[in-house]
């Protein structure tokens, strides 16, 4: 059966005066986000906890009466407070206004760039756990975990196949259902978890491996690089793969239906003096995709850059997020409602993220 969710929760980062000028041009576009209302906060939460890597706003329609509203951020830790790659724990929300609070806190390790909601109250977020036996960082087994709107723990969903080392994910969601595809950053592979969903739970229908042959390796400064990053398009049923260690931007056709493993899907963007190392990945209103330049592979060139380009891989803009050591950049998340969008993106460097309201029509 097919899930088509046309989510009004995708927003341009940077504006083009037209098609054809965004595919023919590349624009250092500072301007706009430079101009337009933002806010900083700290992702740090009294644990301690640093190293902020997944985003998720709560949508419009997500059930009040709990800890979390609509418009509020979600902030996923992958640090301890010692800083130690893979051991964080917690999830921060931060509010339209600024206000940090703790949304949740895991018994599992390493919450990473794996985290979205459901419009029907429940927050979905990867790990990926790290040991650090005789020094050496050793990635292991992950999960998804399903959280209710006020932070409990609902359901843990183990498959040692195809969620080995759950990276990132996006979601389609049709309220009681919803596709969230998953990136395994150990085995180099892409799942879709079909789910049902009601108020008071979450049930696995089926899980299908739709990608795989992506890169994947140890790293010294990230502890293990592979796809991350993934942005679906529902109209087209595409499903976007950011992965770090190939440093290219892949696409999966009929991601939302296919009951078989598309390999690597063919490459949408692959430039290699632009792109370095691929993290985080959002499309935009405008039918572009950004993302997040990760540095931890492919040196070169500014530091800590989002990058937006066409479907078709032409180079749109770019912003630096820090001008700092590199790795600053990493996860983004974007949503658009009521004639407004907001578009944020962390900084893993001073463990800050900011939030962008970014008129409608870019």
């Amino acid at each position: 059966m097919k899930l088509r969710f046309y989510s009004p929760c995708v927003v341009a980062l940077l504006a083009f005066e037209s098609a054809a000028v965004a595919q023919s041009s590349f624009f250092h576009g500072n301007s706009l986000l430079n101009s337009l209302d933002s806010i900083t906060a700290s992702t740090i939460p009294p644990s301690g906890d640093l190293n902020p890597y997944g985003l998720a706003f709560v949508p419009p329609g997500f059930p009040s009466g709990g800890s979390i509203a609509p418009g509020n951020l979600l902030v996923a830790n992958f640090n301890n407070n010692s800083n130690l790659q893979g051991t964080g724990t917690t999830i921060v929300s931060i509010s339209p206004t600024g206000q940090q609070s703790v949304f949740a806190t895991s018994t599992l390790i390493g919450l990473d760039t794996a985290l979205g909601v459901l419009s029907r109250g429940f927050v979905i977020v990867g790990n990926l756990p790290v040991t650090y036996s005789g020094g050496v960082a050793t990635p292991g087994q992950g999960s998804l975990q399903v959280f209710n709107r006020n932070g409990g723990l609902v359901a843990t969903i183990n498959d040692a196949t195809l969620l080995d080392s759950p990276w990132d994910l996006t979601i389609n969601d049709q309220g009681s259902q919803a596709q969230v595809f998953v990136s395994n950053v150990l085995s180099g592979t892409v799942t879709r978890v079909n789910l049902s969903v009601s108020s008071t739970q979450v049930t696995v229908v089926s899980k299908t491996k739709i990608g795989s042959g992506y890169a994947h390796q140890p790293n010294a400064a990230a502890v293990v690089v592979g796809p991350t990053g993934l942005a679906y398009d529902p109209f087209r049923e595409i499903l976007y793969v950011a992965s770090t260690a190939d440093n290219k931007i892949f696409a999966i056709g009929d991601a939302g239906d296919r009951n078989s493993n598309a390999g690597q899907g063919y490459v949408v963007f692959a430039d290699q003096t632009h792109l370095h190392g691929p993290l985080g990945l959002v499309l935009a209103q405008n039918g572009n995709l950004i993302t997040a330049n990760g540095d931890a592979v492919f040196a070169g060139g500014t530091q800590n850059d989002l990058l937006e380009f066409t479907t078709q891989g032409f180079l749109v803009a770019q912003y630096q997020i820090d001008a700092g050591a590199p790795g600053g950049a990493f996860g983004l998340a974007s949503i658009a409602s009521q004639g407004s969008g907001r578009f944020a993106a962390v900084d893993d460097d001073l463990n800050t993220v900011t939030i962008w309201s970014v008129p409608q029509e870019f």
